[in-house]
């Protein structure tokens, strides 16, 4: 007779040979959880449809991953695996498992296995993947897009439904929403400035990478907490594969944070100091993101999201990040791949170094390949030494990349030299925006990328439309020795809540435009499908900018002419250099509304060039 105790004692057998039970974070739970939250979700869970509780055979949970919950559901006999509508939760595996997962997904990212069969040459397997708040459930794959038939490791499963399109927007809508409140709790309660915000996030990013520290800092004292913290950012930056002299740069502007007054206090509301409150705040809220998204400029994203908050121009400052997508366009664009060697000059938070990394990895096939793109594939120079420190923090956190990160000038004659001799063939900026006073500074930091790039190297850069439509003797001397491929106007809000219209310039290194004899390719880019909301910015809310981006990189490959989007012309020093001077209009698309909010737009420009 079927017995389903010998499908459960498969399972935990599996577990246990899977170091389910050996982990210190991994909690394996048996016919009913202890966790409150999990248990108030399946109070209403009965199979039968007729209220009270129910739980399914075994309920894993995994401290460092606290948004995840991993069930199984069992059945003695594979005859009993699956119905047709999977609606029949109390006499079959899927059925129930999936049922159960309806209940946890309220609050967690669940992945449910359902097992059927008695013996492990009859076990017969089921993985899905339920994300929190979503409506439907999907078959669980692994990395390469196939359906999953086995059960793994609690790492593997994680990192698998971790790529789950819905659950990866969830978590990246999540981490939006905390780097708001995170912003306003070191506002209120430790009184940080906006540049010791983000350095405080990277530091503790570090230091959680360090596994005493993890276990230990809940013993610290409030004042004991901050040298210890410090502590174990040094261990890691001394561990991390990067010269001396560099290791000090990047751990400076940690020191300051170690002995910040307010970090080292207890107060009444937290008694174990604010300093352990964030520390709690960023292992439960950040690291399981960080942890497993290496392809995400995390520590980037969260200074962009402090800058909203600052109240201030940010223009002035010259800061202007560069989204995601466009670093990943760059990528595109460069054709990046396993044997590249990137260079940015001005790599801030390091987005067009971690973009580049991740498509130069997807390209190679051995562990030899992996290796060399990280000591000697990326290359990157920033003068600020807390954008430095972050820009290495991001780096050590993907655990490549820092020995080839200096801090200093672009324009220094050592580093100068130095990256002449890296033989760079990708060269990717975005370089400090000018002021008022300071015409197409851009463009200067432009020409030192060009300079030291070899011959015949892609170089890209984001700059003001201001760079494209005035002539200067900068844009003649690049002309004289670099060929200008291409030029891209980008849309008007793409750096939103900054308003700096931008284009995307793209060069061959080392070889004058007249030489190349030429037409330079125009894109009109205006529309990359992101759309403004109230408290996230401008998103891809329609999911349209893969398709887009697939249609603009195709059509710049092809340098197509596209009626509307794209067109070629001969150009000089002296010409505009934007789609938007040679395109013809088609005025058949242009509609009374059309033209009244132009005529719009334009009274509100000319308002504000005469107040100015």
């Amino acid at each position: 007779m079927a017995n389903e105790r010998n499908t459960e004692n498969l399972i935990r057998d599996t577990l246990r040979n899977l170091g389910y039970y050996e982990s210190s974070e991994i909690t394996v739970e048996e016919q009913r959880s202890k966790i409150d939250s999990i248990n108030k979700l399946l109070k209403g869970a009965s199979k039968t449809g007729k209220g009270g509780s129910g739980s399914p055979e075994f309920v894993v949970t995994i401290s460092s991953h606290n948004d995840f919950v991993i069930l199984f559901e069992c059945k003695a006999s594979t005859k009993f695996h699956e119905s047709v509508n999977r609606d029949l939760a109390k006499d079959y595996a899927v059925d129930g498992a999936l049922h159960y997962a309806k209940f946890l997904s309220k609050d967690y990212n669940v992945i449910a296995i359902a097992t059927s069969g008695e013996t492990a040459s009859e076990l017969k397997l089921s993985n899905f993947v339920w994300a929190k708040g979503a409506s439907e459930y999907r078959e669980l794959t692994n990395t390469h897009g196939q359906i999953l038939n086995e059960i793994v490791t609690y790492s593997d499963y994680i990192r698998f439904a971790s790529f789950d399109p819905l659950i990866q927007k969830m978590r990246h809508d999540d981490l939006m929403a905390f780097s708001r409140e995170l912003h306003n709790f070191m506002r209120d309660h430790a009184k940080l400035t906006e540049a010791e915000k983000p350095l405080l996030v990277s530091g503790t990013l570090i230091a959680l990478r360090n596994r005493g520290f993890v276990v230990s800092y809940p013993t610290y004292s409030a004042s004991e907490l901050q040298k210890q913290w410090l502590r174990a950012i040094q261990d890691e930056i001394e561990s991390a594969d990067i010269p001396y002299s560099k290791k000090e740069n990047m751990l400076q502007p940690y020191s300051s944070l170690a002995v910040h007054p307010i970090l080292g206090e207890r107060t009444t509301k937290f008694p174990r100091g604010v300093l352990s409150e964030l520390i709690s705040m960023l292992y439960e809220r950040v690291w399981p993101f960080i942890s497993v998204y290496h392809d995400y400029d995390v520590v980037g994203q969260f200074y962009g999201e402090f800058l909203k908050y600052t109240g201030g121009d940010k223009k002035a400052l010259g800061i202007v990040l560069t989204p995601r997508h466009i670093t990943e366009l760059f990528a595109e664009i460069a054709n990046v791949n396993k044997g590249s060697r990137v260079y940015d000059p001005c790599c801030g938070t390091g987005g067009f170094l971690i973009s580049a990394m991740q498509k130069m990895l997807k390209d190679s096939h051995t562990d030899a390949e992996e290796m060399q793109i990280k000591r000697h594939g990326l290359y990157g120079v920033e003068q600020q030494p807390g954008m430095y420190a972050l820009a290495a923090s991001n780096m050590i956190l993907r655990g490549d990349g820092k020995a080839n990160l200096y801090q200093g000038s672009c324009f220094n004659d050592a580093i100068e030299k130095d990256v002449i001799s890296f033989q760079c063939d990708v060269g990717m900026i975005n370089p400090p925006y000018s002021q008022k006073d300071e015409e197409s500074k851009e463009l200067v930091f432009v020409r030192e990328m060009l300079k030291v790039l070899k011959e015949g190297a892609t170089g890209i850069a984001i700059v003001p439309m201001s760079c494209a439509i005035s002539a200067n003797s900068i844009r003649e001397e690049l002309l004289k020795h670099h060929t200008l491929e291409a030029v891209m106007s980008m849309p008007d809000e793409l750096f939103y809540p900054v308003g700096t219209v931008t284009c995307i310039m793209v060069f061959k290194a080392h070889t004058p435009h007249a030489v190349s004899n030429r037409k330079t390719w125009f894109g009109y880019w205006k529309n990359d499908g992101f759309v403004k909301t109230k408290h996230l910015g401008r998103i891809d809310l329609d999911h349209t900018w893969n398709r887009i981006e697939e249609r603009w990189v195709e059509a710049y490959r092809n340098k197509d002419d596209v009626p509307g989007e794209s067109v070629k012309a001969y150009v000089t020093a002296d010409d505009e250099w934007c789609a938007e001077a040679y395109m013809e209009t088609d005025y058949s698309s242009i509609s009374s509304k059309d033209f009244a909010e132009e005529v719009k737009k334009y009274a509100m420009y000319s308002a504000a060039i005469n107040e100015d």
